[in-house]
């Protein structure tokens, strides 16, 4: 461990970097569950490796986008949820046990960073919402470069997730709401590629795959962005 890192109260607890059988049973009941609310088609499932540290990453409309997230893939993902919620004992381990770990949100979190990292060292999946909070419905925010430092530090591909649908669960209730997920190509960092190069051709490929009045503020690529890209590929 580095000599200048000083731990943290969430090193005293245990993590998981595999499924575990709490967690093969949760998932299969809320599947169960999620099956009353939603309609869900998947596509792109050839872009995800199925071994190997990866991150996929998603665009983020309600708190309800991990469940389909999850259920269209064939890998666990392991994920960062807000501090708040890991506040109850009880749901604390709960939520460890199914992949989860903590982030203070608003502050540069060290410690939620580094784990993200140990999840890619294990070889797992992590899941993140480059935007760091949800758009409510208002298209693409201006996304935060983590998912990009990440990536570029530990060598790995990103699968940009694209979510649809996920707004109307309860609004078509007994109707099922049709939720569709596409995997889109996988980027690999570039050599001397930025991260905030790397977060913006992330989403402009997240933008593509999304509804025109989802993709917000990367509705329109700049001018000299895809020269500037194959600039970075060269």
């Amino acid at each position: 461990m580095n000599a200048n890192y000083e731990l943290d109260e969430r090193d005293r607890k245990r993590f998981h970097f595999e499924m575990t059988p709490f967690r093969k049973a949760i998932t299969a009941i809320l599947a169960g569950v999620f099956r009353l609310l939603m309609k869900m088609e998947v596509s792109g499932l050839e872009n995800l490796p199925l071994d190997g540290a990866v991150i996929v990453a998603a665009n983020h409309v309600t708190n309800f986008d991990v469940f389909p997230m999850q259920f269209s893939l064939p890998r666990p993902i392991f994920f960062m949820g807000k501090a708040e919620l890991f506040k109850n004992p009880v749901m604390d381990a709960a939520l460890r046990n199914l992949g989860a770990f903590p982030v203070y949100r608003g502050e540069k979190d060290r410690w939620a960073s580094l784990h993200a990292g140990r999840v890619l060292d294990h070889g797992q999946t992590l899941g993140m919402f480059p935007e760091g909070t949800r758009s409510q419905s208002l298209g693409l925010g201006v996304a935060k470069t983590g998912a990009a430092r990440l990536a570029i530090e530990k060598g790995t591909p990103i699968v940009p997730m694209a979510i649809t649908g996920t707004d109307q669960f309860f609004k078509r209730f007994p109707r099922r709401a049709r939720v569709t997920v596409s995997l889109l190509p996988l980027l690999l960092p570039y050599p001397g590629e930025t991260p905030l190069a790397l977060t913006d051709r992330l989403m402009f490929a997240l933008a593509a795959g999304l509804p025109e009045n989802m993709r917000g503020v990367y509705t329109e690529i700049p001018e000299g962005f895809r020269d500037n890209r194959q600039e970075a590929k060269a």
